[in-house]
């Protein structure tokens, strides 16, 4: 699924540096039918080997139209964005939609300058600009250094949501709470309830049908997780349950599973799963992986790793 590999690409991309919280001109365009949401530190990426190896193999191709874009209207991804946000939610009828959000020292002035030169001519929608960019995209500045960016569709509920005709984040209970325990990290993401029964079912592969898994996913309120390279690949993920007896059959049921695919694992694969700690704390599971860059970079291209990222 392309959206899945859009939000895994964006979170395996970027090594630890510091804090960016969503911005509230970011936080204001997330709609509170949410599905995901990922906010990543851009300006990060340089700074890791294992970090740059991933974006190469990963990095889809509408996230490489969106840089290309950028160029095209003064922009340059690697000194102009602090950090990019993702969102993916539902909007009634229309479906699934996403939309992105970058933040950073933009010279506003200037790219409207370039654009008015290039004849890009804005559309009016509320009291917002709506520019044409490459691939089909359209983008809108929220303040002088947050730019809106997506499908049209996509761009009108999110600024119909920040004025207030669609409800927004802070109204979903259980996302805004997620949000909370992880937006102090540099990389970090959120994913509702039936989008955290299909990871867990995906993870678990075979092992789902032999432990009888549809009976403890309506037990799935959600997840959370955050990823850094600053000392090798770390990896902390929280599947939040809706009781401590769930959590631990859960947690459980994760363990059975590694050692399952651990059958038919390749001997990096094997390194790699070795490094997975699952315990249950509370009404969470908590699934840790810490490993250094070398191995990480080898099971990159393992198929098991394949299996997970697309």
């Amino acid at each position: 699924m392309k959206i899945v590999k859009i939000l895994m690409a964006s979170l395996l991309l970027v090594s630890l540096a510091y804090a960016m919280p969503l911005n509230s001109s970011a936080r204001a365009v997330v709609p509170a039918d949410l599905l995901q949401l990922i906010s990543v530190d851009y300006r990060a990426l340089k700074d890791s080997s294992t970090a740059m190896a991933l974006k190469q193999q990963l990095l889809p191709d509408n996230l490489k139209q969106f840089e290309t874009a950028l160029k095209n209207i003064g922009l340059d991804p690697d000194k102009d964005v602090d950090t990019l946000a993702f969102a993916v939610f539902r909007a009634g009828k229309q479906g699934t939609k996403g939309i992105g959000v970058a933040s950073g020292p933009f010279n506003m002035k200037a790219v409207l300058k370039k654009m008015k030169l290039q004849r890009y001519v804005p559309k009016k929608y509320h009291t917002s600009d709506l520019y044409p960019m490459d691939g089909g995209l359209v983008m809108s500045f929220l303040d002088d250094s947050t730019l809106l960016f997506g499908e049209p569709a996509a761009v009108r509920v999110a600024l119909d949501t920040r004025d207030g005709e669609v409800l927004n984040l802070d109204t979903n209970g259980n996302m805004a709470d997620m949000m909370t325990s992880v937006d102090a990290s540099p990389v970090w993401s959120i994913l509702d309830q039936s989008g955290t029964q299909n990871m867990m079912r995906s993870a678990l592969g075979d092992a789902a049908k032999v432990a009888d898994y549809d009976t403890i996913k309506k037990r799935l309120v959600g997840s959370h997780y955050t990823m850094s390279f600053n000392s090798g690949v770390n990896f902390d993920s929280a599947i939040v349950t809706s009781d401590s007896l769930s959590a631990g059959t859960l947690s459980a049921l994760v363990k059975a599973g590694i050692l399952y695919k651990k059958m038919s694992a390749t001997p990096t694969e094997k390194m790699a799963m070795d490094d997975v700690t699952v315990d249950s704390d509370g009404s969470n599971v908590r699934i840790r992986f810490k490993s250094n860059d070398q191995q990480f970079q080898s099971f990159m291209h393992s198929d098991l790793f394949a299996a997970v990222t697309h």
